[in-house]
């Protein structure tokens, strides 16, 4: 089967289970949001030069596909999914972010005055981006959430948490190529 089926030419995509639906409802947004962060961070992983970074990346977009497929789910086909094995985005996901962001700031980075200026390195820059992208997709799932009746508010919580991670981890790339390179700042 070719990757190009041509049942999107007229506006329309399928969500899991074929339902049906334009590309531009609030739900195709949200997903695709989460998909564009999801590559974001996959150039932020591959460009990272430190293994904490690579590992906390990798672990988020693992989550993402977790996201993305509760996202491109009807509410009235929730139950099928779970059913056939997939999982929901969960508090333990977001708990999991949490304490990376607690040790970021206890024990790696400490406390923050000022702004932060992207493109110091390339590593906080791709996070930076990637952060961006968060915000958006973040945005559009809490449209996407005050318009359903029934929602996962997990999902919203998750991605709210994920820009504050992302935000520190580029100030944490920042940090090391400080500690290791003291000849100044880049511009």
């Amino acid at each position: 089967m070719s990757i190009a089926t041509k049942t999107g030419d007229a506006g329309e995509t399928s969500l899991m289970y074929g339902r049906r639906v334009p590309k531009t409802e609030a739900r195709v947004d949200a997903y695709g949001c989460v998909d564009e962060l999801n590559a974001a961070l996959g150039f932020a992983r591959v460009t990272a030069t430190d293994s904490f970074l690579t590992e906390q990346i990798y672990a988020v977009q693992k989550d993402l596909v977790t996201v993305m497929g509760e996202l491109a789910t009807a509410p009235e086909d929730l139950e099928r999914y779970v059913k056939d094995g997939f999982q929901l985005t969960s508090s333990a996901m977001t708990d999991r972010l949490t304490s990376v962001v607690e040790d970021l700031e206890k024990n790696r980075l400490g406390k923050f005055k000022g702004w932060a200026v992207p493109g110091k390195t390339m590593d906080s820059a791709a996070l930076d981006l990637a952060r961006t992208v968060c915000r958006r997709a973040e945005r559009r799932v809490a449209t996407l959430m005050a318009n359903a009746e029934k929602f996962n508010v997990e999902i919203l919580r998750y991605l709210n948490r994920l820009s504050d991670l992302c935000w520190l981890l580029a100030r944490y790339a920042e940090h090391l190529h400080d500690e290791g390179h003291s000849t100044g700042e880049n511009r």
